[in-house]
């Protein structure tokens, strides 16, 4: 799929170029070749100075690991995991690997959730009695995972800092938000369908809690002003990530975690993560730049902003359509998109906050769809893919909502 995405902005930037030269416009050609170096340039900058934010980050992150922090989600989340997946058995050890696996996601611990993933998804396979087919504990299992409720949004964070935000955590609540729609929408929609009991109680108690949480900070940051929205909601975003830090290390001391052992194994897989990332993100960020300059993009969008308009929409929303369509399909591409965005509008603009808040609004569902049910030979996917698309079209709406009531 990433082959084929990235194929496809070369070749349309080249159809595009040819067009634009017909037109008279015959210094396409230059602006092409020179946004494939200007590109390239950007994303290995960009990926030599996220090395010391995630070493920071995965640091802090691996000391709260091994101080218990997943332990903890686990139990907390644990009475819900239990109604929402009624094929498991009572005491099997998959409720437990996708209690962790959920635990993981919520701390941005990827590299945690995703072998914890893998597991719970092998475990649902013991239990599923058609082997080619999706059980309904399995199609549940990767709606969230699609919708992936994020507390901690590192990588977008760090981006943000890396291309001058003023604030970098400033789309912390907004995500948060975002995706939280996302998850409730996938849920919802794989309950009706599956006919889960949503109506128990203690379903009822989790999912209002949170709701409640979720729209009281809603609530209260539409009635402030936009000069105090943005001051207390970055207080209380930075607030919560310096209370999380100093949590994990007063975890880690409770349970004499060495702290500082701790934090440079996780340092040094940040390190191998971001140094990693250079080629496809390279790769990724040329290819745009190239599809960007030949002038195919503002094509694109400049006809969906006509359709809007002639509808007496508001148009600003749209800068932020290329990571929302490119998010279902390929997670390198939609990051790529946020960061042309940034690169092209600014990282406080409007149209770069939109971007950011879109791409922590959800995962990459088709990514994950085959990852998961690829890995132990799941082919008919039943209702699983339509509950994933349902969980990424609300957290967008959600994304954009949030973005108009914080910057709009």
């Amino acid at each position: 799929m990433l082959n084929r995405i990235w194929t496809f902005f070369f070749i349309g930037g080249f159809v595009a170029a040819i067009g634009r030269t017909l037109a008279g416009h015959s210094e396409v050609w230059r602006e092409m070749v020179g946004a494939c170096f200007d590109s390239a340039k950007t994303g290995f900058e960009i990926a030599l100075g996220l090395t010391g934010i995630m070493c920071l980050w995965l640091g802090i992150m691996r000391i709260g690991e091994r101080g218990g922090a997943v332990d903890f989600l686990a139990r907390a989340f644990g009475p819900l995991g239990r109604r929402l997946f009624p094929g498991i058995p009572a005491g099997h050890p998959a409720h437990g690997s996708i209690v962790m696996n959920m635990a993981a996601n919520m701390l941005g611990l990827d590299n945690a959730a995703t072998p914890l993933g893998l597991k719970a998804m092998g475990q649902l396979q013991e239990l599923n009695p058609d082997k080619e087919t999706a059980s309904n504990d399995q199609i549940l299992f990767l709606v969230i995972n699609a919708s992936s409720v994020t507390i901690v949004p590192t990588t977008i964070m760090t981006f943000r800092a890396q291309l001058g935000a003023h604030d970098p955590t400033d789309v912390f609540i907004p995500i948060l938000v975002a995706t939280f729609c996302s998850t409730m929408a996938g849920l919802i929609a794989t309950g009706l369908i599956q006919r889960l009991r949503l109506w128990d109680k203690v379903v009822m108690a989790y999912l209002g809690g949170m709701t409640a949480v979720v729209a009281g900070l809603v609530t209260y940051f539409a009635h402030l002003d936009q000069a105090s929205l943005e001051a207390q909601s970055s207080l209380l975003a930075n607030a919560l990530i310096f209370g999380m830090i100093l949590a994990f290390i007063g975890a880690g001391l409770r349970k004499r975690v060495d702290l500082f052992d701790s934090f440079v194994e996780g340092g040094k897989e940040g390190f191998h993560t971001a140094i990693g990332i250079v080629p496809y993100l390279v790769a990724m960020l040329v290819g745009i730049g190239v599809f960007r300059a030949s002038g195919a993009l503002e094509i694109i969008l400049g006809g969906v902003r006509h359709g809007i308009s002639a509808l007496g929409g508001d148009t600003k929303w749209v800068e932020g359509l290329p990571t929302m369509l490119m998010k279902p399909l390929s997670g390198s591409g939609a990051r790529g998109m946020m960061i042309e965005t940034m690169k092209t509008s600014g990282a406080d603009s409007f149209a770069g906050r939109l971007a950011c808040t879109i791409q922590g609004s959800t995962e990459t569902t088709f990514y994950v769809l085959a990852v998961y049910f690829g890995s132990v030979g799941i082919r008919k996917t039943r209702h699983a893919v339509a509950c994933g698309l349902i969980a990424d079209v609300a957290g967008f709406i959600g994304a954009i909502g949030m973005a108009y009531l914080f910057w709009g």
